[in-house]
């Protein structure tokens, strides 16, 4: 059996004027799981990112670990969902339907939590098969298509009984589960939501065959926040 390991970003840099960048911690929680990584003897025979900034650097901060040189493959594919062009293009119905959703997300840019759950109403409208057509951002069908064609990619170019890195986003991680597990599309988001900051998903895969290991393991963030008096597991 093969891997592929799903490796979220670190903690972004929510509030500030670019998001898409590692805070500090974030840059901490690369650099340790990067260690971890070679502690325990697991070597990446490859490694792909979307292109964004987070995950990039994400990418190279755990790779900079490995006892010898892997190669980041840049894959637009594996970028998180487009949460602000879907937004833009849902909000205000979504706010016509519901007073008291439109209350919620004039506090949602200052408040994360109630950020979130703007994400989370926008989120199932757009997988929904009733969502309208949205002309500035991807559908769901065609977005979902790039996931599992960048997954799909990188399983044909590992070899038998490889580790495969794959760093991305929580929105993409959520998306490549809920194909592997083939389940409804009002239940996709709750493999969305709880996904930690350099939390992995592994998926292993052998002849055709692909199936979910593990979902979400912070264990060696755990382990680490432990022996060196750090809080190293985050959620936003």
């Amino acid at each position: 059996m093969a891997s592929l390991y799903l490796i979220r970003h670190g903690q972004a840099s929510f509030g500030s004027d670019n998001y898409d960048q590692l805070s500090p911690l974030g840059q901490r929680q690369a650099d340790v799981s990067g260690r971890f990584f070679a502690d325990i003897g697991l070597q990446f025979a490859q490694a792909a990112s979307g292109d964004l900034s987070r995950q990039r650097e994400t990418g190279k901060r755990v790779l900079a670990g490995q006892p010898e040189a892997v190669s980041l493959h840049i894959d637009p594919r594996l970028n998180e969902v487009d949460n602000e062009g879907q937004i833009a293009a849902l909000l205000p119905i979504l706010c016509e339907r519901d007073a008291a959703f439109a209350e919620r997300v004039k506090a949602g840019r200052s408040d994360s939590k109630q950020y979130q759950k703007v994400i989370q109403a926008v989120f199932n409208t757009w997988v929904s098969p009733d969502c309208p057509v949205l002309p500035d951002t991807a559908s769901w069908s065609d977005y979902r298509a790039g996931v599992i064609g960048a997954l799909e990619d990188a399983m044909s170019r590992a070899a038998g009984g490889s580790d495969t890195a794959i760093f991305t986003s929580g929105g993409t991680i959520a998306t490549a589960v809920s194909w592997v597990l083939g389940v409804r599309h009002e239940q996709i988001y709750g493999f969305y939501e709880p996904v930690f900051n350099c939390s992995i998903t592994r998926l292993i895969f052998s002849r055709g065959r692909i199936s979910l290991s593990n979902f979400n393991d912070t264990a060696h963030l755990q382990l680490l926040s432990q022996q060196l008096s750090e809080s190293l597991v985050t959620y936003r």
